[in-house]
């Protein structure tokens, strides 16, 4: 598959004001590993090869382990998500997968037991940032494998 355009280096204030929304979540209460696993996984919904490539080298940079990264995809049925991780998830599917209708209160309230209402709009914003992002990598097909571990900050 060839690359259509090459939105990094074409697209530079288009990445400006992604970057922005960025910024305010690098301050968010929501923990980095917690919120590269949504981005891994929304990811996965979304098939971002580039995202995936790059998220995977950074959380594995980062410690997480090969095992939760390879299942995640079936975290419902797998026993190593924290209750925390499972109502990120949830929420995080939910709210990529809204089409028409709004994310359900069973989603809701399992994921007001585990965030604050101020983290829960970061997630929302978080979920909101990587969709971004993958939608803009799968349209214009970036090639994925050139990542480096850190490359983006």
């Amino acid at each position: 598959m060839e690359q259509r355009i090459n939105f990094f280096e074409k697209g530079q204030d288009a990445i400006k004001a992604l970057h922005g929304l960025n910024a305010y979540l690098t301050k968010s209460q929501i923990e980095k590993p917690l919120l590269n696993l949504i981005y891994f996984r929304i990811s996965q919904i979304n098939g971002c090869a580039y995202c995936l490539d790059m998220h995977a080298k950074d959380m594995r940079a980062a410690g997480e382990t090969e095992q939760r990264l390879y299942v995640l995809a079936t975290w419902r049925e797998a026993p190593f998500y924290s209750d925390r991780e499972r109502a990120a998830l949830a929420w995080a599917e939910a709210v990529t997968k809204i089409s028409g209708a709004d994310v359900p209160d069973d989603v809701y309230h399992q994921a007001k037991a585990q965030f604050s209402e101020e983290e829960l709009i970061e997630l929302t914003l978080a979920v909101i940032a990587i969709n971004s992002y993958n939608r803009v990598n799968v349209s214009f097909r970036t090639v994925a494998g050139s990542y480096q571990v850190g490359q983006f900050g």
